[in-house]
């Protein structure tokens, strides 16, 4: 099975994504809560100014601070990460591939010559399931596509293959 799915099409870069490797991303969600809890959305911009007053004031109060070490760095949960169901946002993804301003589609080629088309907007909100109980999905895999309301949780859009940008 080949766990790296390109993005082509209408878009500026062309890239691939490998599932693999976002257990150890910041931005994956925890998928055995994220449905069933309220998440409050914050825009990327005021994350970055409320992290950057919080640094500015620190270094006024305290003075600068050396690159973070060994014992300073922030600890992964490392028994959530061999339990956990994860998921990741495509959002991410589309925007690092920059799509061109005529594009109205997210085409999801799956095995088969199946294809699920979503609208850019309502692409950009779904999930790509990559783990699931700690453990890679292997089966009708990489990953398995979710809709941002998890209304088909117990039956999501597998065997996907390639994004296409249409």
């Amino acid at each position: 099975m080949e766990t790296i799915i390109p993005i082509t099409g209408a878009v500026t870069y062309k890239i691939t994504i490998d599932p693999t490797v976002w257990i150890f991303d910041d931005r994956r969600l925890d998928l055995k809560t994220y449905f069933t809890q309220k998440v409050e959305e914050d825009s990327e911009d005021m994350k970055y100014l409320l992290s950057m007053g919080k640094h500015w004031s620190r270094e006024i109060m305290e003075g600068a601070t050396f690159p973070p070490t060994l014992k300073t760095e922030r600890k992964f949960d490392r028994q959530g990460m061999k339990t956990g169901t994860f998921g990741m946002e495509i959002k991410y993804f589309l925007k690092n591939a920059e799509i061109h301003e005529d594009a109205t589609r997210v085409v999801f080629e799956c095995e088969g010559g199946t294809e699920h088309a979503f609208s850019i907007e309502d692409a950009t909100r779904l999930i790509f399931k990559f783990s699931e109980d700690g453990k890679p999905i292997l089966e009708d895999g990489p990953v398995h596509l979710l809709l941002p309301d998890g209304s088909n949780v117990d039956n999501p859009i597998k065997n996907i293959r390639a994004i296409r940008v249409e």
